[in-house]
C-alpha cells in the first residue's frame, strides 16, 4: 500500500469519517427534535469530533485541484436558520478568543447556530468527496479538512461547546433557566 492508501484507510481516518457522518446527519435532522435533545446531543458529538479530527494521520495535498464543495448556500442557510429557531435567545454568545477583541470597546457576540453552520459546511464537504471513493481526491479532502479544523472550525468548536455548555447547565438569565429533562415536556 502507498502512503496515500495508508492515510486514507487508516483507522483513525474512518473512525473521523464515522463521526463526521453521525455530526452531519444529526445536524440535518435537528429540526426532528427538542432544544433539550439537540443541546444534550451535540455536546456528546462534538467533543467526539474533536478528538477524532485531532487523531488523523498528518497529510499534505498531492492532487493538482482542489476538493470539490458540497454545501451550497441553501444548505448552509438551512442548518443555520434550523439551529438559530432552536436555541432562540441562547443562540448569541460572548466571544473572547477574537484576536480584534484588545481593540473592542463593545462586547463581540457570536451565535451558536453560525458556528455550527460553519463546522457543518467543511465536515460536509469532506464526506461528500470521501464518498466519491478517488483515493487522491479522498486524501485532498482530509488534508484539507484537517488545515480547516487547524485554522478555523476547531476554535469554533471549542467556542460553541462553551456556549451550549452554558445552555445546558449555567444559565444566569432570569428568564431562562437551565435546561432539564422536564422541560422537554413543555416544549
Amino acid at each position: 500500500m502507498d502512503n496515500t492508501t495508508d492515510v486514507v484507510f487508516s483507522q483513525n481516518s474512518i473512525e473521523f469519517v464515522t463521526v463526521a457522518a453521525e455530526f452531519c446527519a444529526f445536524m440535518e435532522r435537528a429540526n426532528d427534535c427538542s432544544k433539550v435533545d439537540f443541546v444534550d446531543k451535540i455536546l456528546k458529538i462534538l467533543p467526539l469530533l474533536y478528538v477524532k479530527v485531532s487523531l488523523l494521520p498528518a497529510c499534505e495535498r498531492i492532487g493538482f485541484e482542489e476538493p470539490e464543495y458540497i454545501v451550497n448556500e441553501d444548505d448552509y442557510e438551512y442548518i443555520r436558520r434550523t439551529i438559530r429557531h432552536k436555541m432562540g435567545a441562547q443562540d448569541d454568545y460572548l466571544e473572547v478568543f477574537v484576536p480584534d477583541m484588545v481593540y473592542s470597546e463593545e462586547p463581540l457576540t457570536k451565535n451558536i447556530s453560525e458556528d455550527l453552520a460553519d463546522i457543518y459546511q467543511d465536515v460536509k464537504d469532506f464526506i461528500g468527496v470521501f464518498r466519491m471513493g478517488n483515493q487522491v481526491t479522498m486524501h485532498d479532502a482530509l488534508a484539507r479538512c484537517q488545515e480547516h479544523f487547524e485554522e478555523y472550525w476547531g476554535q469554533r468548536l471549542v467556542n460553541t461547546m462553551r456556549a451550549l455548555h452554558d445552555v445546558k447547565y449555567n444559565q444566569h438569565d432570569a428568564d431562562e433557566e437551565p435546561l432539564s429533562n422536564e422541560d422537554e415536556n413543555n416544549e
